[in-house]
């Protein structure tokens, strides 16, 4: 049986431990996938590459509105208590109902299924091999969340370490690759005419999705030592290193690959290894991708579990979950469930496959409209409490949160447009947790740790 303590989140992380944290959560394995489906939108090979740094730059000035809102209101319930504070419970309890059973469990079983694919490459274990290597996976590192902080800490620094030399690997190959003179030439550039909007739009969406976890920094503002400078040091210095590798990176596909191999490759870093040292870096790389996903899946249940504790705290239904561990520094109840849910999901795709690319079309409308809501709640905010003491100001307001707001509302709806008849899924997703709002009525007011 669960502890159940009546401790809660101390400043226990450091600036090192919050950048881990958010690298690992951005660099995972969608660099190793998405960058040959966005050369196919793209057009040209300098299109391409200039995607990949404006991508960066969007990232980034949502981040600094991201900052702004954690100092402000630092807690371990990160948007939840945002999503609260700016427009009632009710918001708040549908994103939490919405994060705890599809967005957050769900990310956590698509990157375990993607660590089984190349785990079962190297270990067979029959046919449903990618199923039972992704539901090992998801057992063990809950696990180790659950026995503490420090474990949790630890193992995701060295498999974000992990991630960050197969990223370095690939770039070298690309050196490696471009110096011996072996790399295909690049295509000539398409004419402007050429260029069609709406399938750099669609690029852009591919792109921002390699870029995203990066909010994931508000699940920890609460925990952060100097949280309220540090919060927007571990965003800005992550961001900028993710943007950096990740230019590289596709540098290294497009010089390796060539403009056209690359938007004809299904396993881009494998082939790229290949080329440059042979099927002994196609093999090597497979091993370090499975650590990206580890680093990935570490990451996502540190902070997903967070959701549960804020709610457990506002709902006396659920205090079971909303207590905190002093021993393990943890929501340890809240990290069992989250896990029993993600199970749930794997145990799904193991029987459904093609369930796979359904759960992550439906599951982005419903993140992209809470992603809408946080970044208008920066203006709420500044009306609302204009007189409010602020550790952070966002530089060049009101254009930043306004570039924000327009870019989150900008992939709401080519989320719904790529999605279709997916979309239908997330309208059940929130239908479905309408049962909550009864157990809101008799909650306490969410309160800030400040006030």
């Amino acid at each position: 049986m669960l502890r159940k303590d009546s401790a809660a989140p101390r400043e226990t992380l450091s600036l090192a431990d919050g950048m881990v944290i958010v690298v690992g959560m951005v660099i995972g394995v969608g660099v190793f996938a998405t960058p040959s489906l966005v050369a196919q939108f793209a057009g040209t090979s300098f299109t391409y590459l200039a995607l990949w740094l404006i991508g960066g730059l969007l990232t980034l000035n949502g981040a600094l509105c991201y900052a702004e809102i954690a100092t402000a209101f630092p807690h371990a319930g990160g948007e939840y208590h945002f999503l609260s504070r700016a427009y009632g419970r009710r918001t708040a309890l549908m994103f939490a109902w919405a994060r705890c059973t599809v967005i957050q469990t769900g990310a956590i079983a698509l990157v375990a299924f993607v660590y089984g694919d190349y785990a079962q490459a190297i270990v067979p274990l029959g046919p449903y091999g990618p199923a039972i290597h992704a539901g090992i996976i998801v057992l063990v590192f809950t696990a180790i969340n659950m026995v503490g902080t420090a474990q949790g800490k630890l193992a995701q620094t060295i498999f974000t370490t992990m991630d960050i030399l197969a990223l370095l690997m690939l770039i070298v190959a690309g050196l490696v690759v471009t110096f011996s003179g072996a790399a295909p030439a690049a295509p000539p550039a398409a004419p402007p005419g050429d260029m069609n909007i709406g399938l750099l739009g669609l690029a852009m969406v591919f792109v921002l999705l390699t870029y995203g976890g990066w909010n994931e920094a508000a699940y920890i503002s609460a925990e952060l030592r100097d949280g309220k400078r540090n919060i927007v040091r571990v965003l800005v210095l992550s961001i900028i290193s993710v943007t950096l590798l990740y230019f590289l990176v596709a540098w290294s596909y497009l010089h390796v690959l060539g403009f056209e191999g690359l938007q004809k490759s299904s396993t881009i870093a494998a082939d790229v290894m290949r080329a440059a040292f042979g099927p002994a870096g196609a093999t090597l790389i497979a091993i370090f991708v499975c650590g990206a996903a580890i680093s990935t899946l570490n990451a996502t249940i540190f902070t997903g579990a967070r959701v549960y504790y804020a709610l457990g705290r506002d709902l006396p239904g659920l205090k079971l979950f909303g207590t905190w561990s002093a021993k393990g520094e943890n929501p340890a109840n809240a990290f069992a469930l989250q896990g029993a849910i993600a199970l749930g999901l794997v145990g799904l795709g193991a029987f459904a496959r093609d369930g796979f690319k359904t759960m992550v079309e439906y599951t982005s409308p419903v993140f992209w409209l809470f992603m809408s809501l946080v970044a208008i709640s920066l203006f709420i905010f500044r009306h609302r409490e204009p007189g409010r003491a602020l550790g952070y100001r966002v530089p060049l307001y009101p254009v930043t949160p306004i570039i924000f707001v327009a870019t989150c509302l900008y992939l709401l709806y080519s989320s719904l447009d790529y999605t279709g008849i997916g979309a239908l899924f997330s309208v059940g997703v929130l239908v479905a947790g309408t049962p909550l709002l009864l157990l809101g009525r008799v909650a306490k007011p969410v309160q800030d740790p400040a006030e």
